[in-house]
C-alpha cells in the first residue's frame, strides 16, 4: 500500500508533467492571399455585386484577419453575420445579451455575393450553435435585382443547413433606408417579400419582421434610429436587441431561469409552466370554417388555416403535435409559423360559466398577431404598436412583457393592457373556455390565471 507521502509525490509529479505538456496548437492564421478579395468574378459563387474599391480591400483584410485570429475561441458560438449593420454591434455583446457567447462576422460593405464567398471559412467552419443573418441592403444600393439577391441568400442558407441540418437560423428582413441612399422602399419591400417566399414552409428559419419594426410613416428609415438613413445608432441597436431577444429566448439562449412568480390570493393557474396539461385543440367551428374559406377565396395572401376535426388534449406534452405551441422555460409559446401566417387555436379543457377575472402576461415579436379567446369571442392580443388595432396605448412595451386583465361580468368583458383600456365590444356566451390564437410572428404567454368573482 502506498503511503500518504508516496501518493503526494505521485500527484505532484503528475501535475508537473501536465504543466509541461504542450498546449494544443492554435489554428494558424491563413496567409493574406487566402483572406484577400478575389481579383476577378470568374468562378465565384453567386451573381451580382462584389465590391472592390481600395477601402474595401483594406477593410475586408482587417476584418477577416481578426476573424482568423479568433477562430478557435469562437467555435460553437451564436454567429451574427452580415454587412456594416451587423459589424456595428462590435465584439462585446455582454451588455446586450448577457451570458450568450456571440461571434460577430459582419463586414461593412458586404453584399450577398461577397458573404457567400467567405461563408464557409468565416461562419460555417465555426460550427455555430445558431445564426442571425441580415444581408442585402448593399446589393440594393448597387442596383442588383431582388431575384438575384434571393438566389444568393438561398445559396447562403443551403450552405449553412448543409453543414448543420438542425441549426436554428434567424433571418432578419432588410431594414428600411431611403432613396437618398439609393435604397427605395419599393425595392426593399420587393426583396423582403421574395425572401419570405424563399423560406416559407421551412421550420428551421425564423423570419424577424425588422422591416416593419424600423420603418417610418413614409416607409423610409427614421432619423432617430438611423441618423444617416442606413446605419443604426444606440437607440436602433437597443430596438434590434429587444426584437432578437424574443426569438433567442425561445431558442434557449436567454431567459433560461425559472419564473419565480407567486399566485395572488384567490387566483388559480391555468398554465402550470411545465407542459400543456389542461390545454388542447377543439374541432374548428362551422363559423370559423366559413370565415376561413371566404378569406382564402378573396385573398391569395390569406393565412393558412388547418381545420381540426377531432378534439385532442395535450396533457403532459411540452409541445402540440404540429409544433404550433410549445412550453419553454415557463412560457407558453405560439411559435413562428413556417407558413408565414397560420391560424391555430389552443383551448383550455375547462369551461367557465361564472363571472371571473382573467390575468395573463404576453410578449410579442415585432408585428406579431395573436389573440385571447374569452368563452369563444376573441380579444386581439398583438404587438399593438405595430400590428394594432390599438397602436397608441401609452403604457404598452414593445418586445417586453405586458399584462392583460379581462373582467367578465354578466356576459360582458372589460379589458386593459398595463392599465390602458382595450375598447373591445365582446358579447360572451353563457359558458366557454379560455383560448390562445396563433396567426403571425411569435407570441409568448405566461402567468395565465383566473379568479371567480
Amino acid at each position: 500500500m502506498n503511503t500518504p507521502v508516496q501518493v503526494s509525490r505521485f500527484l505532484l509529479t503528475a501535475i508537473a508533467l501536465a504543466m509541461c505538456a504542450p498546449l494544443p496548437a492554435a489554428t494558424p492564421v491563413p496567409p493574406p492571399s487566402e483572406l484577400a478579395i478575389p481579383q476577378f468574378d470568374d468562378g465565384l459563387p453567386g451573381r451580382g455585386s462584389f465590391r472592390r474599391p481600395l477601402w474595401y480591400h483594406n477593410h475586408w483584410m482587417e476584418r477577416r484577419t481578426f476573424f482568423a485570429k479568433n477562430f478557435d475561441s469562437d467555435q460553437g458560438a451564436l454567429v451574427f453575420v452580415g454587412d456594416s449593420i451587423t459589424h456595428g454591434w462590435g465584439t462585446d455583446f455582454s451588455k446586450r445579451f448577457p451570458g450568450v457567447r456571440i461571434a460577430n462576422r459582419g463586414i461593412g460593405g458586404d453584399t450577398t455575393r461577397s458573404l457567400l464567398y467567405r461563408l464557409k471559412d468565416d461562419v460555417v467552419a465555426l460550427n455555430p450553435s445558431g445564426v442571425v443573418l441580415l444581408i442585402g441592403t448593399n446589393d440594393i444600393g448597387d442596383g442588383v435585382r431582388a431575384d438575384i439577391i434571393t438566389d444568393n441568400v438561398k445559396w447562403i442558407l443551403e450552405t449553412i443547413k448543409g453543414h448543420a441540418p438542425a441549426i436554428p437560423i434567424v433571418l432578419c428582413e432588410v431594414f428600411p433606408s431611403s432613396p437618398k441612399m439609393q435604397r427605395d422602399p419599393v425595392w426593399i419591400k420587393e426583396l423582403n417579400a421574395s425572401l419570405r417566399a424563399l423560406v416559407k414552409g421551412d421550420p428551421q428559419i425564423r423570419v424577424l419582421d425588422t422591416w416593419t419594426l424600423f420603418t417610418g410613416p413614409d416607409e423610409n428609415a427614421k432619423l432617430g434610429e438611423m441618423p444617416d438613413l442606413l446605419h443604426l445608432n444606440d437607440a436602433g441597436y437597443a430596438k434590434w436587441t429587444a426584437a432578437l431577444w424574443t426569438a433567442l429566448a425561445t431558442l434557449g439562449y436567454v431567459d433560461t431561469a425559472p419564473d419565480d412568480f407567486k399566485l395572488e390570493p384567490g387566483f388559480t393557474s391555468l398554465f402550470n409552466g411545465k407542459d400543456l396539461t389542461d390545454w388542447g385543440y377543439r374541432p374548428t367551428s362551422a363559423e370559423d370554417r366559413e370565415s376561413a374559406k371566404n378569406w382564402q377565396a378573396r385573398d391569395p395572401k390569406a393565412a393558412a388555416w388547418p381545420f381540426v376535426e377531432e378534439a385532442s388534449n395535450f396533457d403532459g406534452m411540452t409541445a402540440s403535435p404540429d409544433g404550433r405551441y410549445s412550453v419553454v422555460n415557463g412560457r407558453l409559446v405560439v411559435n413562428f409559423p413556417p407558413e408565414g401566417r397560420k391560424i391555430q387555436q389552443l383551448w383550455s379543457t375547462q369551461e367557465f360559466s361564472t363571472d371571473f377575472e382573467l390575468r395573463l402576461e404576453f410578449r410579442a415579436s415585432p408585428n406579431a398577431d395573436s389573440g385571447v379567446y374569452i368563452r369563444g369571442p376573441q380579444l386581439q392580443c398583438r404587438d399593438y404598436s405595430l400590428a394594432g388595432p390599438w397602436k397608441d396605448l401609452p403604457h404598452y412595451r414593445p418586445q417586453d412583457w405586458n399584462e392583460i386583465v379581462a373582467v367578465v361580468r354578466g356576459g360582458e368583458v372589460t379589458a386593459t393592457c398595463n392599465g390602458d383600456p382595450l375598447p373591445a365590444d365582446l358579447k360572451l356566451p353563457a359558458t366557454g373556455p379560455i383560448g390562445l390564437e396563433g396567426d403571425r410572428g411569435q407570441m409568448e404567454y405566461r402567468r395565465i390565471r383566473i379568479k371567480p368573482l
